[in-house]
């Protein structure tokens, strides 16, 4: 029996009595996903998982995307990506800086992402030892609820252009910042794309905000400056306190995140001589809007 514990706060629960490291049972595997529709962030305390078993874990959710950058995936596993500020020998040995401000993985892609999968190996601390590097979680499905209902109106139907160079380029204005810019091959496999302002989450059945300020760069069909206004207010509205949860990492931690309902931001408070060294399974949506759950709730 496994038993879901709430944060009691605005997402988030633990999930204890799994080993990740062996095949979900069908019952496990629904349990999690219902959760994770109704938590949005899930933490499994003490995992030891290999890029295989990782890599077998996260896949049982949906198809694993190979990241666009092309680097830093675990050899024989492209799925599984390295997150990490550490060097070895002159040479990074992850993404240092994957992330860092607020967003939804996936967004720019045709076909979403459904959740992201990181187990945590080597957590940055404070001389005291707390944790540095933890995770925010902002909860689009309350966000939605609390739109005024004249903007839910002037917005139902609407879509909204996302584009990954957005973030991208965000990311290298940042200070230290070692991203080359896109290539053209990189930016023509990544073209913009266009998504529902607001999606049917595909667990709860409830509405969600799917929009964020990493890759949103237009309402379409609204002139430029209306849609910069409302953006502008979307985002400042999605971010507030109240939606806000954040995630305090343990070594050992695998956190699933639901990235249709849910954005997140890596907070970069740590040195570089403050390890940090996680992997990455990035699962995409391209079957759980047919799954016999989706709408049941």
């Amino acid at each position: 029996m496994i038993d879901i514990v709430p944060t009691g706060q605005v997402l988030g629960a633990t999930i204890e009595g799994l080993d990740l490291s062996k095949p979900l049972s069908e019952a496990d595997f629904e349990q999690v996903l219902r959760a994770l529709g109704t938590h949005g962030v899930l933490r499994f305390p003490g995992q030891s998982l290999d890029p295989a078993a990782h890599k077998a874990f996260a896949g049982r959710f949906g198809s694993l995307e190979v990241n666009v950058a092309g680097s830093f995936q675990v050899e024989e596993h492209p799925e599984v990506m390295i997150l990490s500020n550490m060097v070895e020998d002159g040479k990074p040995l992850g993404i240092a800086d994957a992330g860092q401000d607020w967003h939804t993985d996936m967004s720019y892609s045709e076909t979403i992402s459904l959740a992201n999968v990181l187990h945590a190996l080597r957590i940055p601390r404070d001389e005291q030892g707390e944790p540095l590097g933890n995770t925010q979680f902002a909860n689009m499905q309350a966000a939605y609820e609390d739109l005024p209902e004249a903007l839910k109106q002037r917005l139902a139907g609407a879509t909204a252009e996302h584009d990954f160079n957005k973030f991208w380029e965000m990311m290298r204005r940042e200070k230290g910042s070692t991203r080359p810019p896109l290539s053209e091959a990189q930016r023509r496999r990544k073209p913009p794309v266009h998504h529902p302002v607001f999606l049917r989450h595909p667990i709860t059945g409830r509405q969600v905000l799917y929009a964020n300020p990493g890759y949103t760069v237009r309402i379409d069909g609204l002139p430029e400056a209306e849609s910069d206004e409302i953006l502008d207010f979307l985002f400042r509205h999605q971010l507030q306190n109240r939606y806000v949860y954040t995630h305090r990492w343990t070594e050992g931690d695998v956190l699933m995140w639901d990235n249709i309902g849910c954005l997140h931001n890596a907070i970069a408070d740590y040195r570089p001589d403050q390890h940090r060294y996680m992997q990455r399974c990035q699962v995409m949506a391209d079957w759980i809007f047919e799954h016999p759950l989706a709408g049941a709730a």
